[in-house]
């Protein structure tokens, strides 16, 4: 009887948090993978097509240069962003002068609502009006076309979302490392080990489950970028520039392709999940052969 009732208060316990989760999570995800198999605009009955916007997705230009982009800012903003968390935190961890603002001052950009960031950045990316090129021009440099064009919008924009991450993912790992256990570092140190040696053989390791925790927030993160690309660009020119949550909200909300745009919805969660699910596999099969 003891088990019954702990279970059942368990259960009164967590009833809010998936009732809730069940409204604004599981419920949009059933509604637009059963609308992804429709053709529907928005007005009257949905209509039965079966797996048409898949095909259609699949031989669409441009869902895969917006699948493109999105790689590419990915596999940058991870490349760079984590390492700099990291080394910002490990530098600010030590007592240095204004220690506190300067941790207040590189999370800050964290908590700029998305949309404000990039009309920030737009008044230093615009090729036209903007800072960057105004200094590179006072130095002799060629303007480039920093967004808006064919190559470096998709690099621009891991610039952005660097800057406005990087915060967050500093604060994550300097948590972790305040929870490091001091004897194990003091010990190493005197078992003669250098710096160098304590962060690669003692710290890293202890903080894989923080790693993970990052990578796996900033993968999420990536995959739902749409402010900073609507601000910047606005997916052009001809959806040059577009990430695939971009993409979705120009399908869905100006084409007025509900079906379609449930179909790649659906894309961007399974590509989400199988990236975040393989990475966290990745590390426990490192885990279990350490």
């Amino acid at each position: 009887m003891v088990w019954v009732s702990t279970r059942w208060k368990i259960l009164l316990m967590l009833a809010p948090t998936l009732i809730v989760f069940t409204m604004f999570v599981i419920y949009p995800l059933v509604y637009s993978g059963m609308f992804s198999f429709t053709k529907f605009q928005g007005f009257g009955n949905p209509s039965w097509i079966g797996f048409d916007n898949y095909v259609g997705l699949f031989t669409d230009p441009f869902f895969w240069q917006a699948l493109q982009n999105t790689v590419v800012i990915l596999v940058v903003s991870i490349a760079i962003l984590i390492p700099a968390a990291f080394a910002l935190a490990l530098l600010l961890r030590r007592a240095i002068p204004a220690g506190g603002v300067l941790r207040a001052l590189v999370f800050g950009p964290a908590i700029i609502a998305p949309i404000l960031v990039g009309l920030i950045w737009v008044f230093i990316l615009d090729p036209k009006i903007g800072l960057l090129n105004r200094v590179l021009g006072d130095l002799g440099i060629p303007s480039l076309q920093w967004i808006g064009g064919n190559y470096l919008t998709p690099i621009s924009v891991s610039a952005v979302f660097i800057w406005s991450s990087v915060g967050f993912a500093m604060t994550i790992f300097y948590a972790g490392l305040q929870l490091l256990p001091a004897d194990v570092m003091e010990a190493s140190s005197l078992d003669g080990a250098t710096g160098w040696q304590q962060l690669r053989f003692v710290t890293i390791p202890m903080m894989r489950e923080t790693f993970a925790i990052v990578t796996i927030l900033m993968i999420t993160n990536v995959f739902k970028i749409f402010e900073l690309v609507y601000m910047l660009t606005g997916g052009g020119p001809v959806h040059r520039s577009e990430t695939l949550v971009s993409y979705m909200y120009f399908i869905t909300f100006t084409n007025q392709q509900y079906g379609y745009g449930m179909a790649l919805a659906v894309v961007i969660t399974v590509l989400g999940a199988i990236i975040s699910v393989g990475y966290l596999a990745a590390v426990r099969r490192k885990e279990a052969k350490a």
